[in-house]
């Protein structure tokens, strides 16, 4: 199955895959459903039977990915509030969970911001959030990038290791991202019912 794939991608200059590899990777800050994942563990499988090299690989996807969180941060940090606060925006969070939100962040940002680069989905909403409760950009990148460091830099290491079994390593990585999405709902329920509970409450 894979030699195929490997030809191919050997007829392509590694600088155009390293940037294929790096979009892949931060397109799933936009669309949560796109698995940034997949490519990083790709990556590292290409640089173990192919002409690239992990370190490359690792740099790329860890650059989109870090960099495509940080322009939703940014996004929501100078246009999140007033969306927030007209039209139906305001259907979603009110003033009052408004400065709810902007106190768990003030509180448990840095942790939050790192916790979650692990969980499936919740990556991909926590920078926005903490961009809409106007958290200062030092407690947002240093723990989403070190995070997202530590998370890459093992997906790479898996990949090198797959050697020709990359069925092998999705598979495993499959079973691992299906305990960290259900950490994910857990979260994302607990957030639920704060949400319900502040909406009728407050």
């Amino acid at each position: 199955m894979w030699d195929g794939f490997l030809a191919w991608v050997e007829g392509i200059p590694d600088v155009v895959v390293y940037a294929a590899l790096g979009a892949g990777a931060a397109v799933e800050n936009v669309v949560p459903a796109v698995p940034a994942d997949t490519f990083v563990v790709l990556g590292g499988f290409l640089a173990a039977v192919g002409d690239l090299q992990a370190r490359w690989v690792f740099l790329a996807t860890w650059l989109g990915n870090v960099a495509s969180a940080l322009a939703m941060y940014h996004v929501g940090r100078t246009h999140g509030r007033a969306f927030f606060t007209e039209g139906w925006g305001r259907r979603l969070l009110n003033p009052h969970q408004m400065e709810r939100l902007a106190l768990f962040f003030g509180r448990w940002g840095t942790a939050a911001v790192f916790l979650t680069r692990f969980l499936p989905g919740l990556r991909a909403v926590v920078p926005v959030f903490a961009g809409v409760s106007r958290q200062p950009p030092a407690s947002v990148v240093l723990p989403l990038a070190t995070a997202s460091a530590l998370w890459y830099g093992a997906l790479v290491w898996a990949g090198t290791m797959a050697g020709h079994n990359l069925d092998r390593v999705l598979d495993a990585l499959g079973s691992v991202n299906s305990w960290l999405l259900l950490g994910a709902l857990a979260v994302g329920a607990a957030a639920a019912r704060w949400w319900w509970r502040t909406r009728h409450h407050g």
